[in-house]
């Protein structure tokens, strides 16, 4: 594990036991969210953090990269991703899902030019993105209280302690040039801001609360993809997080 990874990977340990020693003081607190408090106080300093710095960096980024440009670097850093989701669809057992993302991998690669087109997609290869706190929740791991994290934004308990093995597996962190590895992880944000202008716009305009739309959103696709789209019928999303 390299310095950063280390670095930002004990960050993140120490939230959670800071976290783990406050007390809820919101009236009523959804049984999901005990933290509510700490956690809005976090999403406010996010959300004045993205304002003041993301938010302009990826206006930039779109306006300065041609649409097929950032295309092509949302493909290349997609198949990247795409190793560290083969690796745990195979820890969940899933066979078709990692032969398919072996394959999509390989096709994009050698057909792709290094991923910059997705030619697997064309080839309907399905692209499925999986991680660690996913793994944890296939086998039975429950996602435990919402966690808002600094800069890292909407987690749970379960999947904040699978951050670091995430980071750890990420195929970016191996490149040994630590240079390429930090361009490499501030496109990533940038490519995700981006997808997300218009999105986020919307959600501040049109939402009572945006943190509490953010925090149902995020659950409820956190389980669905734990249950691949499918999560039980008689699932109660309102309980989910019940610690």
């Amino acid at each position: 594990m390299n310095f950063s990874t280390r670095r930002i990977s004990l960050m993140l340990v120490g939230c959670v036991l800071l976290i783990l020693q406050g007390c809820a003081t919101v009236k009523n607190p959804d049984p999901r969210d005990p933290w509510e408090t700490m956690n809005r106080s976090v999403y406010q300093f996010n959300d004045a953090l993205d304002v003041m710095a993301i938010q302009p960096a990826a206006k930039a980024y779109v306006t300065v990269l041609p649409s097929p440009v950032r295309t092509g670097i949302h493909n290349f850093l997609g198949n990247i991703g795409d190793v560290w989701s083969m690796a745990n669809s195979a820890l969940q057992l899933k066979g078709q899902a990692t032969a398919e993302t072996f394959m999509r991998i390989t096709v994009n690669t050698f057909l792709g030019l290094g991923g910059v087109l997705d030619v697997a997609t064309e080839m309907r290869l399905e692209k499925r993105k999986e991680d660690l706190g996913q793994t944890l929740g296939y086998w039975g791991v429950q996602p435990g209280p919402y966690l808002v994290l600094p800069i890292f934004g909407p987690s749970t308990l379960r999947d904040t302690l699978a951050t670091p093995l995430d980071m750890k597996g990420d195929a970016v962190q191996q490149f040994n040039d630590s240079a390429t590895r930090n361009v490499l992880s501030v496109t990533r944000v940038l490519d995700v801001r981006a997808g997300l202008l218009q999105t986020l716009d919307v959600i501040k305009a049109a939402a009572l609360d945006p943190y509490s739309f953010v925090r149902d959103a995020y659950l409820q696709k956190r389980e669905n993809d734990v249950h691949d789209g499918n999560p039980p019928a008689n699932f109660d999303y309102t309980e989910s997080g019940k610690p």
